[in-house]
C-alpha cells in the first residue's frame, strides 16, 4: 500500500532532480506543505535525498522518480 506522503515526497526528489536547491530554499519552498517535516524526514531517510549544501538527488532517488513514473528534467551540468 502507498504511502500517504509517497506522491509529495516524490514531488520534493523531482523539484530537487531540476537543480541541486539550497537548504534554506528547501525549506522555505515546502514551508506551507502541512507534512513537510515529515515529507523531507522521509525522503532523506530513504536516500532519496542527500542532506547538505546545497541539496542534491541521489541516484536511489532518480530510480524512484523513474519507478512513479516520473522523468524529471534534469539541468545541464
Amino acid at each position: 500500500m502507498q504511502s500517504i506522503t509517497e506522491p509529495l515526497v516524490l514531488d520534493l526528489v523531482e523539484w530537487v532532480a531540476r537543480e541541486p536547491r539550497a537548504y534554506a530554499e528547501v525549506m522555505e519552498a515546502w514551508r506551507t506543505s502541512c507534512p513537510r517535516l515529515m515529507v523531507w524526514e522521509e525522503a532523506v531517510d530513504r536516500g532519496l535525498l542527500r542532506r547538505g549544501e546545497p541539496v542534491r538527488v541521489t541516484p536511489l532517488g532518480l530510480r524512484a522518480l523513474a519507478a512513479g513514473g516520473r522523468a524529471p528534467a534534469l539541468s545541464p551540468g
